[in-house]
């Protein structure tokens, strides 16, 4: 729970302002990741960002949809065993999402190269035992539901974005 949301959304809707974070985070990924195969997205965040780094860096670009509340490869996609994968979200929270494909490139017999996201709303990024290099740290103080603070528990709760995991 936070006095705060990040909506990425709202900035991908606008094309010409989006361009310069993603060509920012593509050039970024150009300079620290010198080979990969795949970039992998979760629906619905990743998707757009995840498309864009794809067609600048000329990288063939998959996403994962949720089916009962987990992310599952669906529409044909998959990832060949052995291959280099480059994980692309928009924004991280708890890093759920990207935990989630990690499994997925695993289980696939896959290499994770590394991990990016537009934002990293934590202190310090979160520690996915894989590289990961948001293009931003901005930290938004947040807290679990039974420690919450009685002033923010007074501000009535809204989702204006929803992932559809788990609690």
């Amino acid at each position: 729970h936070s006095p705060q949301y990040v909506q990425c959304a709202k900035l991908l809707s606008k094309p010409n302002q989006a361009k310069k974070f993603i060509n920012s985070l593509a050039s970024k990924i150009k300079k620290n990741i010198k080979s990969f195969d795949l970039i992998l997205s979760p629906a619905m965040g990743g998707v757009i960002i995840g498309y864009e780094i794809g067609r600048i860096l000329k990288k063939e670009t998959i996403f994962c949809e949720r089916v009962d509340k987990k992310f599952k490869l669906r529409r044909g996609f998959y990832i060949k065993k052995k291959a280099k994968v480059l994980i692309v979200e928009d924004i991280v929270t708890t890093g759920g999402s990207i935990f989630e494909l990690i499994d997925i490139v695993k289980a696939n017999k896959s290499k994770i190269v590394g991990i990016t996201s537009i934002l990293d709303r934590n202190n310090k990024p979160v520690d996915f035992s894989e590289r990961y290099e948001p293009l931003v740290q901005y930290p938004v103080e947040s807290w679990e539901e039974n420690k919450m603070p009685d002033w923010l528990k007074n501000i009535p709760l809204t989702k204006p974005g929803r992932s559809g995991k788990k609690k």
